[in-house]
């Protein structure tokens, strides 16, 4: 089955205010260590304090504008009130001159409050993003300095994950948690002075109204977080049939599996469909109940306001800022709850990220590391031995010279340790005992920029970017010119096909480069080989994935990049290496035997064993 992803999250519905609780329970990712990721965090924005106190206090200072509101508000509502008791009454007038200046103040100080939270979120934006831009750096220079065995041990899907979800996650996590959380304990504080400032009695009428409502929502937590657990399961389980059966569709049709697969998904589906109808049903079904606790609360706030009133206690503009205020009571608590799952979100992805850049790095050169230059292409390992786990070891003690400009066969059954010997070549990895020397130099203690930089390497995943064919082959030596770069392709026998392309060497590949053949991206990343001219060369199965015509051809384009270079071959197609000065056959992390072609044949051997059980299998397939 593919890997099961999971996408997307239950939705959150929203009510109209009152004094119910949040609108959905969502199920959400949660770090292992919270504490630790928002601190590890936070030495990332500490790096902002300056920027945050600004963000802190323009957030408190428009919400305070916004607070104040309905009090001044309450004043012209008096004012009205009064004068039209006093007109039917005492035959007066309203005072709209004086209700007018409450009004203007009121507006500007709405507007001032806007320009305040506006700015608070500009700041806040680049506060997040600057962090987001810091960590997205900080990975991809992590990468450059990871050893081979990480990615290897790893999928390249989760470390993009990190550098593009998770980092995403957590600075939109971060700039909306970090102004709501002010901004609602802020709200919350400055309406309950406002609140007691108007009438105490009302206030505890709204208080003890809370217990019912964390009541009510604790119930339907309790129901609804396992639906919303099951949801998440089960959707992860349909995108990864989707993506199987869309991905392998072909194959489900060769094997007439369609109405296997049909009865899986429907099966799947009716899991998700139970357990999403009863999450969304449940959390549903809390904002009708919390409206239901809050309209009883306003019941209670009204009739004691009305007799308050009637006793001359407080006026009836300040009964209509109290039930503004009551409104605006929950809207912090409501928002403080979310802000709760968007800081679990956010330190969760912290954590990933976190977790890469504490991961161990390869062990940077020596000080004194020799830079290899004018490189003849000799080639030596002395007894060298390792393992990717010290308890199983791959190469036991491998022991060979190799001249300058010789062709070196390596071949084996798979697990042999033939790959294994290249990448030590190249030292993504470091042996454990023995030593490899390039012209006499221990690679050690060479800088693995100036080793790198003199071994070419062809192989059989063909790697090819988003761009046009003279950039993907002028990719190993950027400063080559056309003429050169023609020159290459000319040696690789594909110059004739690019000229038949549109655009010819403009011509622009796409992201997986399958506007063009197997066969050709083999041609054109040996082209590239030839024109980056190394002295030291490595050719790893480069013909395995081509037809025969295609193969002659490769081979043809490899010979005339072989020439006058040290080059290493690995192949599983044994007639494609019959020319080399020397082939050696590794069994085990050994060399069982060694020698040119004829030499091993003679020897009827484990090189003859290979040899001939390759044509024995052709001829059971024919």
């Amino acid at each position: 089955m593919a890997e099961e992803k999971k996408q997307g999250n239950p939705g959150r519905k929203r009510g109209p205010g009152g004094f119910g609780g949040p609108g959905a329970m969502m199920h959400v990712e949660k770090a292992k260590d919270f504490k630790g990721s928002l601190k590890a965090l936070w030495k990332y924005i500490a790096h902002y304090k300056f920027s945050l106190i600004i963000v802190a206090f323009f957030a408190v200072c428009g919400t305070v504008f916004n607070i104040v509101g309905p009090k001044i508000l309450s004043k012209a509502v008096t004012e009205l009130f009064n004068g039209l008791v006093s007109k039917y009454s005492e035959g007066g007038s309203i005072n709209f001159e004086k209700i007018g200046q409450i009004l203007l103040l009121l507006i500007g100080l709405y507007v001032v409050s806007s320009i305040f939270i506006a700015v608070q979120g500009w700041v806040m934006t680049n506060i997040t993003q600057k962090t987001g831009y810091k960590l997205r750096s900080d990975i991809n220079d992590k990468i450059h300095r990871m050893p081979m065995k990480y990615f290897e041990g790893n999928s390249i899907g989760d470390v993009l994950s990190r550098i593009t979800n998770d980092i995403d996650t957590l600075t939109m996590g971060l700039n909306q948690s970090v102004t709501t959380l002010i901004t609602s304990v802020a709200t919350l504080l400055g309406v309950i002075i406002m609140m007691l400032s108007i009438s105490p009695l009302m206030t505890l009428i709204v208080f003890a109204i809370l217990p019912v409502s964390a009541v009510l929502i604790v119930f339907i937590m309790k129901f609804s977080q396992k639906h919303f657990r099951k949801q998440q399961q089960y959707l992860g389980k349909v995108n990864g049939q989707v993506e199987e059966t869309i991905s392998g569709h072909n194959i489900v049709k060769l094997f007439n599996y369609e109405k296997t697969s049909e009865a899986e998904f429907n099966q799947t589906n009716e899991e998700l469909f139970s357990s999403a109808w009863k999450s969304q049903f449940l959390s549903g079904l809390m904002m009708p109940l919390m409206n239901f606790v809050g309209n009883l609360g306003y019941i209670g706030v009204a009739i004691a306001g009305g007799l308050l009133a009637f006793k001359g206690t407080i006026t009836v503009g300040d009964i209509q800022a109290f039930i503004q205020y009551t409104r605006t009571f929950q809207q912090p608590i409501q928002q403080i709850a979310q802000v709760t799952n968007m800081l679990q979100s956010t330190a969760a992805a912290s954590e990933r990220v976190f977790e890469f850049l504490k991961e161990e790095e390869e062990q940077p050169d020596d000080e004194d590391a020799v830079v290899l230059s004018d490189v003849q292409g000799h080639v030596e390992f002395s007894h060298i031995r390792f393992g990717y786990d010290p308890e199983k070891v791959v190469i036991h003690n491998f022991d060979e010279e190799i001249q300058e400009g010789m062709t070196v066969a390596i071949v084996g059954p798979t697990g042999a340790g033939k790959t294994t010997l290249v990448k030590l070549l190249m030292r993504f990895y470091d042996v454990d005992a023995g030593s490899i020397l390039v012209d006499g130099n221990d690679i050690r203690h060479v800088t693995r920029e100036s080793l790198r930089e003199n071994i070419g390497m062809v192989l059989q995943d063909t790697w090819l970017f988003k761009g046009t064919i003279r950039e993907n082959i002028r990719y190993g030596r950027p400063d080559a010119t056309d003429e050169e770069v023609e020159a290459a392709a000319n040696a690789a026998y594909v110059h004739r096909f690019i000229k038949t392309l549109p655009g010819g060497y403009d011509m622009e590949l796409n992201e997986d480069a399958d506007n063009v053949s197997q066969g050709q991206r083999q041609l054109l990343t040996i082209a590239r080989a030839i024109l980056a001219d190394r002295p030291i060369l490595i050719l790893d199965e480069a013909t395995s994935s081509v037809d025969t015509r295609t193969e002659e051809r490769i081979q043809k384009a490899m010979n005339n990049l072989k020439k006058g270079r040290t080059s290493f071959v690995i192949a599983h197609r044994l007639s494609t290496i019959r020319d080399a000065d020397l082939i050696l056959v590794i069994n085990n992390g050994d060399v069982v035997e060694q020698g040119t072609h004829e030499e091993l044949l003679a020897m009827k051997g484990f090189y003859e064993g290979l040899y001939n059980s390759q044509f024995d299998t052709l001829d059971d397939v024919v």
